[in-house]
């Protein structure tokens, strides 16, 4: 891994599985995979970058990771769910139940959402279940400084965000489950169409430097730059 000094280089690597890379702010957009993420650390890593100008889309909310038992999580949500305005209770607070507006709501509070700049911030983030289109098709990354692999014990026990949402209202976990089946094995396709293409590639480049190789000499003989 090449190091860098700057904040994005030293938090971001490349979720690609056999290079990794650094990179520097500030990209376009950066589009990172939550899967395997633990969510208090992914969103206080996600709200950093947002304050700082970059914009973020978070795909596969539902495998987003929270330390603890299902069990747990079930009764400290249950807890939150009677937390209401007593006088009328369609004045807040809103509970919701999809996986990406839970995560957007807790990094939502990790910033200053009621000032224009914390406002300005939460605008920059996009926050979807499954990988929807164009997503499917661009580099996605991981935030190591998230990784449930990294940062929770190995006999620790951890709730996927989907079952607990699932577990409390959200009824689409089944339908995003069979769209991602389908999405991998169509990426799979995909990728095995495109190591043919570059194979292909490779050869014809090669093909063509042998080809050109006769024409070297009398281009040398004239002093030509194009001479190989």
């Amino acid at each position: 891994v090449v190091s860098t000094q700057s904040t994005w280089g030293s938090l971001w690597l490349c979720a690609d599985e056999e290079v990794v890379y650094c990179f520097t702010m500030f990209q376009k957009v950066v589009i990172i995979d939550g899967a395997n993420h633990l969510l208090g650390r992914l969103a206080s890593v996600v709200a950093k970058e947002l304050l700082n100008g970059q914009k973020i889309v978070l795909v596969r909310c539902e495998e987003i990771l929270i330390s603890g038992p299902l069990y747990r999580n079930k009764i400290k949500y249950h807890h939150f769910l009677r937390k209401r305005e007593n006088s009328n209770p369609r004045g807040g607070p809103f509970h919701y139940r999809q996986p990406s507006r839970f995560f957007w709501r807790v990094v939502r509070g990790m910033i200053p959402h009621k000032t224009p700049r914390g406002q300005a911030a939460l605008e920059r983030l996009k926050v979807y279940e499954g990988v929807p289109h164009p997503f499917d098709k661009l580099k996605r990354q991981v935030a190591p400084a998230a990784l449930r692999v990294l940062r929770l014990r190995m006999n620790s026990k951890y709730t996927r965000l989907g079952d607990l949402c699932s577990s409390v209202g959200w009824r689409h976990d089944e339908l995003v489950k069979t769209l991602e089946a389908k999405r991998k094995i169509n990426g799979a396709a995909y990728y095995k169409t495109k190591k043919v293409l570059a194979n292909l590639k490779t050869q014809a480049i090669a093909k063509a430097q042998s080809k050109l190789q006769k024409l070297s000499a009398p281009l040398a003989a004239l002093g030509s730059p194009l001479a190989l």
